[in-house]
């Protein structure tokens, strides 16, 4: 678990080896990149950073703030700021500004230090060569958030944090967090009652091989649309559809050009934020203990937030008039999914299956 003595957090940061140890969910090593226990104890291992040089660190978000990964951006600027006593400020630069998540990932992987942190979809790294990242968006591998709050609280997710830092990419996780299952929104003029009717629509992806499988596992064309261009392309006709989690829907206003929700749950949208290797050597060990413990705190509160906001989101949405369509049987859905499924998760069936155990 992340309660691990400070003096291992700091050693292996300092050596820029938050991959270390590695090793399986069972051992009780892990990555560099986990929190200590409490606040007053990283104080008594590291100092009071308030007096260490200021340092300003860039965070790029592609949502706006009043989604469930903007709440839980901001939570994590406000606790580096309190707990480096100021010495560590977040530029959060969210809706986009910066550019889409791969834009984003291709400049801080390519060496570009103009970003030092991102929040990303947990599987975003996938497309760098991130195995483990993968198994994260495989379609109804959570049964529920409380299955995925397993994961993300385990040494397994230190271990799925680290795996960029073990390629040599340059960037480590921080923490883990989710933003409620992903569903299928589709454009005005459509009349969609279940699976049967996705047979060929065009789906847009973000060129990831695991949602392009699943998308044609259901019959359908996976077609490349940038996150910035979706709301224009839903409206013109480009696509047919998209999938998003619920307050990234509302929040995006694609309700207005894509008013059937339909709630199959694909896959949970897990999300994690990074930070380069080259940002984490900017700082004295007593603020990267404040951005690995404000890590902690907030991936506590998105767990706090995350069912309610996406509950009160989907009630406004209603009440609003969006076409919101129930799937009472996953079962097709699942067996549309199975070569996906088959396709991306065989290379690594134990590590896989460890974390459908957790569901237990």
């Amino acid at each position: 678990m992340k309660k691990k003595l400070v003096a291992t957090m700091i050693s292996a940061v300092m050596a820029l080896s938050l991959a270390a140890c590695g090793g399986s969910a069972s051992s009780s090593g892990s990555s560099g990149a986990a929190a200590p226990a409490d606040t007053s104890t990283a104080t008594a291992a590291s100092g009071d950073a308030s007096a260490d040089p200021e340092v300003t660190l860039v965070m790029a978000e592609v949502n706006p703030l009043d989604t469930i990964v903007g709440m839980t951006d901001v939570y994590f600027k406000e606790q580096v700021e309190e707990l480096s006593g100021g010495s560590v400020k977040i530029d959060l630069q969210d809706s986009g500004v910066l550019g889409s998540e791969n834009d984003v990932l291709d400049a801080m992987l390519g060496g570009d230090d103009s970003i030092d942190m991102s929040r990303i979809s947990a599987f975003a790294l996938s497309s760098y060569g991130c195995g483990k990242a993968t198994l994260l968006s495989i379609p109804f591998t959570w049964e529920n958030r409380d299955h995925f709050w397993k994961f993300a609280e385990s040494d397994l997710a230190e271990e799925f944090l680290a795996e960029p830092s073990e390629l040599g990419l340059g960037v480590t996780g921080v923490f883990y967090g989710e933003e409620g299952f992903r569903h299928f929104f589709f454009k005005d003029g459509l009349d969609i009652k279940g699976i049967d009717d996705l047979k060929g629509l065009k789906i847009r992806v973000s060129n990831d091989p695991v949602m392009n499988g699943m998308v044609e596992g259901l019959g359908a064309s996976p077609t490349v649309v940038s996150f910035g261009e979706l709301y224009s392309a839903l409206q013109t006709g480009v696509v047919d559809a998209a999938e998003q989690p619920i307050a990234n829907y509302k929040s995006n206003s694609f309700q207005e050009v894509a008013p059937t929700l339909l709630l199959d749950g694909h896959t949970l949208g897990a999300i994690q934020v990074i930070i380069s290797e080259a940002s984490l050597d900017k700082l004295t060990d007593a603020q990267k203990n404040a951005i690995f413990e404000a890590g902690k705190k907030a991936e506590e509160y998105n767990k706090s937030i995350s069912q309610e906001k996406e509950d009160e989101v989907l009630k406004g949405l209603k009440d609003e008039g969006c076409n919101v369509v129930e799937v009472s049987d996953l079962a097709p859905w699942r067996e549309a999914c199975a070569k996906v499924i088959e396709d991306n998760t065989s290379s690594q069936a134990d590590l896989y299956q460890q974390l459908l155990d957790l569901a237990k």
